[in-house]
């Protein structure tokens, strides 16, 4: 996978939190709204790291957020492993 170039689209990276922080708010039954300070959070992420339904969760929600259905297999298509920045289409 093309990691560097992915890391460079600022909607790859939100797309990967929310993979990780979704499953973790989903299963404590909470909202962004219910984090109102970073011990909170702390201590959410602390419990989701030693249940290990919640880790298969993310692992699962992490899966879809790296893998690219449209080519076969589990990597990155031939023409994206040359990307130096991220594609533009021209319209």
């Amino acid at each position: 996978m093309n990691w560097k170039i992915r890391f460079k689209n600022p909607v790859f990276i939100a797309q990967l939190i929310l993979a990780i922080l979704t499953p973790i708010l989903a299963y404590a039954g909470l909202t962004l709204q219910d984090l109102t300070s970073w011990a909170a959070l702390g201590q959410i992420l602390l419990g989701a790291i030693s249940n290990p339904y919640v880790l298969g969760l993310i692992a699962v929600s992490v899966w879809n957020a790296l893998n690219d259905p449209t080519t076969s297999g589990v990597k990155d298509s031939e023409r994206a492993l040359t990307y130096t920045e991220p594609y533009k289409r021209e319209n």
